[in-house]
């Protein structure tokens, strides 16, 4: 039936595969994607061309306002602060993206694991990962850096760990879903084992859980590795650090708002922004949602 006749006789008209993506493309995945775009681009462009160097300690030029030469001013120590907010951002996603990576890593295979074996196992790797989540980020980094010393490796560590119960809870409820369906029973059948059953047909089926749970990872990890390098026990000195650049002028803030705001304004960006963008994931890969 063409699209005349299914006007003339009242009937809609299918909609292509493309058109039902754009309708449940959601202003929180537009927007939330737009900020992580400005602090990729931002880390990105920090790799080809920076105005002054980040770490250059000028003292006759400290505490300049913003102008031609130094976009966003200068810090106490005299370095451009524009030039340490682009290599910040490249600090905070490689601190987000190990962090992360570490927690997946563990987490995902760790969660389809306790899907899969007895239940009372599957009970007892749970619980142990309820212990673990007591722990929080901060006093997770504080143990490690008093046994390994601060350091962005330390940070990313600590956080990484923290985060693995959150994915494993997360991944077994997703994985037993997928194990009660009729799929996964006929793979069974025709006499699967229980690893190729994890890895053709539980894990594709949880990747998406696995990408929101990603992106809200992500933010958590920022807001961290900055309350961490803010704290002395993140990212060390000279290095360029949003939580750095925090510490630093905390003693600046009513002489000079601008040193605190700059760094603060780019880590709610960072935050809200992968936030929104897991939202928007979430509404766009969870089946439940599709007809919303």
């Amino acid at each position: 039936m063409s699209a005349v006749e299914s006007a003339r006789l009242g009937a809609p008209e299918p909609a292509s595969p493309i058109g039902r993506w754009a309708g449940r493309v959601n202003p929180p995945l537009v927007v939330g994607g737009l900020l992580v775009g400005m602090v990729v681009g931002a880390a990105a462009l920090s790799y080809v061309w920076l105005p002054h160097d980040p770490m250059l300690v000028d003292p006759a030029v400290r505490l300049q306002g913003p102008s031609a030469q130094y976009w966003l001013g200068t810090d106490l120590f005299g370095r451009d602060v524009f030039s340490r907010l682009l290599v910040g951002a490249r600090t905070t996603l490689f601190v987000g993206v190990v962090a992360v990576g570490v927690a997946a890593l563990v987490g995902v295979p760790l969660g389809i694991l306790a899907a899969m074996v007895w239940r009372w196992l599957g009970t007892v790797l749970m619980r142990l990962a309820d212990i673990l989540l007591a722990f929080p980020a901060l006093l997770l980094a504080i143990m490690f850096s008093a046994v390994f010393g601060g350091s962005t490796l330390t940070a990313m560590l600590a956080i990484g760990i923290a985060s693995v119960p959150t994915f494993a809870r997360v991944v077994r409820s997703g994985a037993l879903q997928v194990l009660g369906t009729e799929y996964v029973l006929a793979a069974r059948a025709a006499g699967r084992g229980p690893f190729a059953i994890a890895l053709r047909h539980v894990l594709p089926n949880v990747g998406s859980i696995v990408i929101v749970q990603a992106s809200v990872a992500f933010a958590i990890a920022i807001l961290a590795e900055a309350a961490l390098s803010f704290l002395g026990l993140g990212t060390p000195p000279p290095t360029p650090s949003w939580g750095l650049m925090l510490q630093e002028s905390q003693a600046m803030l009513l002489l000079a708002p601008r040193l605190v705001i700059v760094p603060g304004a780019a880590i709610a960006v960072a935050v809200l922004g992968f936030n929104l963008l897991g939202d928007g994931l979430r509404d766009l890969l969870d089946p439940k949602l599709a007809g919303r």
